[in-house]
């Protein structure tokens, strides 16, 4: 499956340093020549890619994921997580869509895919999954309490509005399509059909 990286809306030029390490994040600086010749101090972010899975059951259902999570105000989202070190994108979403769900599909997509920040290099991965079946118990993370939802289409283009739903680049990617019939009748396609 094709699922090259997007290239990040800013890069880091070769003189750019590591100056912190963190769990998520780590922090790159240089000097960058401005305009009029002086030299400021620049930094970017740079964490690890992640996946998300719009999940299409047998009966043509959307799963939602209502998630908890310490530190964090309930949200709602896609199945999906973090791309592990040395996995691809597409392994991560297989492997996040069976634990947090238990459900494994057919047929994978590749959807989407953005760097939705210039400042942090970040890719995320948006995979349309159809077919999907249960075949086990969810396996959540310790900090992670999961309930599954299954909308229809339609109660998932209302859902994507709902402040509570953290997957902005899905959100905003129907939201900009909401004027166009056309454009709404293309992504119905390719979820159901």
């Amino acid at each position: 499956m094709n699922s090259d990286r997007p290239q990040p809306k800013q890069t880091f030029p070769k003189h750019a340093r590591e100056v912190f390490t963190g769990i998520i994040f780590s922090v790159h600086q240089w000097e960058q020549e401005l305009y009029d010749g002086t030299v400021a101090m620049f930094e970017r972010l740079k964490r690890a890619d992640t996946a998300s899975v719009i999940a299409i059951t047998e009966d043509k259902k959307i799963i939602i994921t209502e998630q908890e999570q310490p530190g964090l105000t309930p949200f709602l989202s896609l199945p999906g997580g973090v791309v592990d070190q040395g996995e691809s994108s597409f392994e991560a979403a297989k492997r996040e869509l069976l634990e947090e769900t238990g459900y494994r599909a057919d047929e994978f997509l590749l959807w989407d895919s953005v760097q939705p920040s210039d400042k942090i290099d970040w890719a995320v991965f948006t995979y349309i999954a159809k077919g999907c079946k249960r075949v086990a118990s969810p396996h959540l993370d310790a900090g992670e309490k999961i309930q599954l939802r299954f909308v229809t289409f339609n109660e998932f283009i209302q859902l994507v509005a709902d402040k509570r739903f953290r997957d902005t680049e899905v959100a905003l990617k129907i939201l900009r399509a909401l004027p166009h019939p056309e454009e709404i009748e293309k992504i119905k396609a390719a979820f159901l059909g």
